[in-house]
Order: C-alpha cells, then sequence, then structure tokens
C-alpha cells in the first residue's frame, strides 16, 4: 500500500514549468479520481518531459501549504482527495472564457517586447493562465491567435528607467533630444505626463520648460536621460486626449482644430466606413461623375463613395492619412489640407519624371 509520503518544507516560489502542473494536479484531485504519485508520474509523461515523484510531491505541498488546500491522503482509495468537495485553487473559479482572454493578452503584449513593462507583465499572465497549459488548450492558443510583430523602435533600459521614475514620482528629467528636423542633439528638460504608444514607438507627453508648453517626444531619439530632484505638480485636464480634437489619428499634438471633409472611394471607402476615426465622424454617400468641366472624360476614380468629415487637431496624421489612400482619397477640407496634399503630388510626380529619364 502506497503511504502519504513525509512533508517536505514547502517552496517559497514556484517556477513557470511548474504552475500549469500544480493545476492539473489540482483538477485530478478535484474530479475524486484519488490520483497518487505514481498515478500522476504516469500522466506527466509525454509532453510534459521527465517528471519524478519527488517533483510531484514538492507540488502537492506547495499546494497545501501556499493555497491552503485541504489535501488528505485515503489509505482505502490509495490517493489524494479534498475534504472539501468544492474546493479549487483560486485561478480555477475563473471562466473559460476569461482565461481564453488572458491569455489573448499575452499575445497582445508582443507589441510591448523590447520594453520593461513586458517581463513582468507576461510573468504575471503566465502564472494566470497556467490551466490553459494544463487543459492542453496553450498550444491552440499561442498558434492560432497571432499578433504579428511590427517595425519597432527600440529604447535604451536608462531611458525606461528616467522615465517611469519621473512619471511614479512626479519629477523632472532632462536628456538630449533629435527632433525631426534637427541636425544633431539639443538638451532638454522635461515634466512627464504621461507615456504613449503608437505604431511600433514609445513616445513622452509632457511639458517642456524650454518651450513653456506641452510636447511628444520619441524616445528611441533620446538619450542621457536623468532624473533630477525637482518635483512638479500635474496640471487639471493634462491628458493627451484632452488635445487631439476628439480624433483617433495616433501620437500628434496641433493647436489648431480643423473641419475636414475627404472624399473615399474604392478601399479608401471600406477603410473610411469602417473604423471611427474621430467623436464626431460623419459619413455620407456621394457620386463623383466620370467628366471633366468641359465634358470631356475624367481620369482617376469615379463613381459611388463616401464623404468622411470630422474635426480635429491631428492635421499632419491626416495628410498623412490622405496620401496613404493614394488615388482613392481626395481632400475637400480644409484649403491648407486640399494645397498640402496637392503640393505633395506634385512633388513626387517630379520624382517619378526625374528617375524615369
Amino acid at each position: 500500500m502506497e503511504m502519504e509520503q513525509e512533508k517536505k518544507p514547502a517552496r517559497l516560489n514556484i517556477t513557470k514549468a511548474a504552475l500549469p502542473r500544480i493545476y492539473r494536479i489540482d483538477e485530478e484531485i478535484a474530479s475524486g479520481k484519488y490520483p497518487n504519485t505514481r498515478t500522476l508520474k504516469e500522466m506527466f509523461q509525454g509532453d510534459w518531459g521527465k517528471v519524478s515523484i519527488s517533483t510531484i510531491i514538492r507540488d502537492i505541498d506547495f499546494l497545501r501549504d501556499t493555497f491552503r488546500a485541504p489535501i488528505k491522503y485515503s489509505a482505502l482509495h490509495r490517493g489524494y482527495y479534498y475534504t472539501e468537495k468544492t474546493y479549487r485553487i483560486p485561478a480555477g473559479f475563473t471562466g473559460a472564457e476569461n482565461m481564453l482572454a488572458l491569455g489573448m493578452a499575452k499575445s497582445i503584449l508582443s507589441l510591448y517586447h523590447e520594453t520593461p513593462l513586458y517581463n513582468a507583465s507576461i510573468s504575471l499572465l503566465e502564472s494566470i493562465t497556467a490551466p490553459l497549459a494544463a487543459s492542453g488548450n496553450r498550444d491552440w492558443l499561442e498558434n492560432r491567435i497571432v499578433v504579428p510583430k511590427t517595425a519597432a523602435a527600440k529604447v535604451q533600459n536608462e531611458i525606461w528607467e528616467a522615465i517611469i521614475a519621473g512619471l511614479k514620482e512626479n519629477r523632472v528629467i532632462t536628456f538630449d533630444y533629435r527632433g525631426r528636423w534637427d541636425e544633431d542633439h539639443k538638451s532638454r528638460r522635461v515634466r512627464p505626463y504621461q507615456l504613449l504608444f503608437d505604431s511600433g514607438a514609445w513616445f513622452l507627453y509632457g511639458f517642456s520648460e524650454e518651450r513653456k508648453s506641452v510636447r511628444v517626444f520619441s524616445l528611441s531619439r533620446m538619450k542621457n536621460a536623468l532624473l533630477t530632484k525637482d518635483r512638479f505638480s500635474l496640471p487639471p485636464n493634462y491628458s493627451y486626449t484632452n488635445l487631439t480634437g476628439g480624433s483617433y489619428f495616433g501620437v500628434f499634438i496641433g493647436m489648431e482644430e480643423y473641419h475636414f471633409a475627404i472624399d473615399c472611394f474604392g478601399e479608401a471607402e471600406l477603410y473610411a466606413t469602417e473604423r471611427q476615426w474621430a467623436e464626431d465622424q460623419k459619413i455620407r454617400k456621394i457620386k463623383r461623375k466620370n467628366t471633366s468641366g468641359n465634358g470631356a472624360p475624367e481620369t482617376g476614380v469615379s463613381g459611388n463613395g463616401v464623404c468622411l468629415e470630422f474635426k480635429s487637431t491631428q492635421y499632419d496624421k491626416v495628410l498623412e492619412w490622405v496620401l496613404s489612400r493614394g488615388q482613392y482619397a481626395i481632400p475637400r477640407k480644409p484649403k491648407r489640407l486640399v494645397d498640402d496634399w496637392i503640393r505633395e503630388i506634385k512633388e513626387m510626380a517630379q520624382n517619378v519624371s526625374r528617375e524615369t529619364k
């Protein structure tokens, strides 16, 4: 007859590899099958790798001492059971759908792989979603729900450390920064308000003491970041979202609000209508004639489309959006957008002309 093993000191911590195994043991004991160390060892062969009886004993001790699991050994049934029939370890109370949602969050975390946030976050989710591995669902989840990698801008660890500390303690930070049009780095002194993420890049939104106004800084363009002893208080309504004019075009701060109107045809029509681009966005059906003013056939797109209208302060981002849709997006308002669109197209045409001569 197999006897319950002598209790050993419980582990104070546990490895990621052990968590799925412990959840599986909990499942077996709760099922009423009266598993023992031998049957559990047999169950853990194959995909689980080599699992010894001593390892299983430590897992059971961890269940009993850390989760306060009411485990007893039945000499009659030669196996373990719960004295409280309804007991399950804490994560066992989480619904299957919630577990799958948390597992999907692990895939989304891959977007933040190059940041200090990743390791801490992934460790927490690994511990919570361990039942997925125990039930055999992890392979399905990790291989069938995928977040493709994007081109990410790398950030130095010392930059992260200074900014995180500045955000946490409301302390001014200094750093050298190279702006979009700068040839070299320049010294900056900033009160950090928020971290922003957009299209594979991280940005710091804060108050620039040199410019006496809020600015956005790309973390990948910083160097020599230092945390000062100077503290500051967050102003009312400091959030970045208060400065976008209610539109959703990523990270960009504009000081002037515009009323935009953009005609969209073909694939741009679908792209415009399937997403919410601004809080006040309006979409109306339009039809573009296929003749010019003098009755001659007009080149380019024609037919049914939509006019997308909204207000926004994110001018540069909207211009990028229009240009990215190619011939299928035609700006109507404001005049500045129309003029810049025409200028960009003419310059591209000149490039084409030079390159094809």
